[in-house]
């Protein structure tokens, strides 16, 4: 018996290539992009295991936990790494990014993460790219939950890996990813002995078996159920529109704001500034003596399907995160997820009850989005 999942036809170089061609539109780049057979950290580590050269100094910008992964993984490569650390509330600025280079003229890398999914904030990441260019370090930013859902310009804003994944924003598939490298990137991946070859984290061995063949033979077999799938989700994106779908995000993101804000109960934005809240996620404080973790499992008891999830690490007891994100990013997710958050902070604690008001939560909702 044939099955839809199962019984595929292999896919053609054609085919991989076409899929590459709309990732790199997406991007609107004009720079080589490599689609990666993985999720996400995949090419994250590839690109700093090719760029990082043993003995050189590195930035990173550390916003939330994938900055402290990146710091890690420069060390194992021998580099000297500069933390530039803010707080998980906020977000780092240019001037912040300028006086760290300025202090370590040797700096020739930089990393850091566009919006932060799992913290909800996000980096101006245009004012922070004419700092690094200025500066002449090589710029990876990881756009993994920004792509879709904001303004991602890495030719115009001097990123030379901006490395994205399908499965937030995009709407996509979890399992495969890409990135776009600038020749100064190629360059350097080049003239670093210790870049890997003839391994999977390998960019280099995309570009010569893949890229500098003229994209006729496959490096290796593909998986088909994510590369169709990706291919899927950006014709979808391409059907509603770039802007359409950035601005869904922007107004989930405003709504949902707004909506903790009039619900009351305690909940409070964990991003202080909205300025800096990522448009795919918010996340909020809860009150003093209601764990995080047994609110949102008391809220998904109801409905199990809401994007909904505690806080990582430390912040399990205190964070709430609601992922307004892909096919999430509308009007009722963000009324559903906060009905159900209200609904279980009356249960939460004594008191905490008459201080939660669902209709206030729902107008504020419905003005926010309207308002856009």
């Amino acid at each position: 018996m044939t099955h839809p999942f199962l019984d595929l036809a292999p896919l053609t170089p054609a085919h991989f290539a076409a899929i590459e061609r709309q990732t790199t539109s997406l991007l609107s780049t004009r720079q080589d992009v490599v689609i990666t057979q993985g999720e996400a950290l995949l090419p994250l580590e590839g690109c700093i295991r090719s760029g990082a050269r043993p003995g050189s100094t590195a930035l990173n910008v550390i916003t939330g936990p994938y900055g402290q992964t990146f710091g890690n993984w420069l060390r194992d490569c021998g580099v000297t790494v500069v933390d530039l650390a803010v707080p998980f509330h906020t977000a780092v600025t240019a001037a912040q990014v300028r006086d760290a280079l300025a202090a370590r003229p040797e700096i020739d890398f930089v990393s850091l993460v566009h919006a932060e999914a799992a913290t909800g904030n996000t980096n101006p990441v245009a004012e922070i790219g004419e700092v690094v260019r200025a500066h002449g370090a090589l710029f990876m930013l990881d756009a993994v939950a920004s792509v879709g859902a904001e303004p991602l310009l890495p030719d115009v804003w001097g990123v030379d890996l901006c490395v994205i994944g399908a499965q937030k924003a995009m709407g996509g598939p979890a399992g495969v990813s890409a990135v776009s490298v600038s020749e100064r990137a190629w360059q350097r991946f080049a003239e670093n002995p210790q870049a890997p070859r003839r391994s999977y984290l390998s960019l280099l061995d995309w570009k010569e078996r893949w890229i500098d063949t003229g994209r006729t033979a496959l490096p290796h077999a593909p998986a088909q159920l994510e590369m169709l799938a990706l291919g899927a989700c950006l014709e979808r994106i391409e059907s509603e529109g770039l802007p359409a779908v950035m601005d869904r995000h922007a107004r989930a993101a405003a709504a949902t704001r707004a909506g903790a804000l009039a619900l009351g109960g305690g909940l409070t934005p964990f991003v202080h500034e909205a300025r800096d809240a990522a448009p795919v996620a918010t996340t909020l404080r809860t009150p003093a003596g209601v764990d995080a973790s047994e609110l949102v499992a008391k809220a998904l008891a109801g409905d199990p399907t809401l994007p909904l999830i505690a806080g990582g690490g430390a912040l399990a007891g205190e964070m709430v995160r609601i992922n307004h994100y892909g096919p999430d990013a509308t009007q009722g997710v963000v009324h559903s997820s906060l009905a159900a958050l209200g609904a279980a902070l009356g249960d939460a604690a004594s008191g905490t009850a008459a201080a939660v008001d669902l209709e206030a939560a729902r107008a504020a909702v419905s003005e926010a989005w309207q308002r856009g």
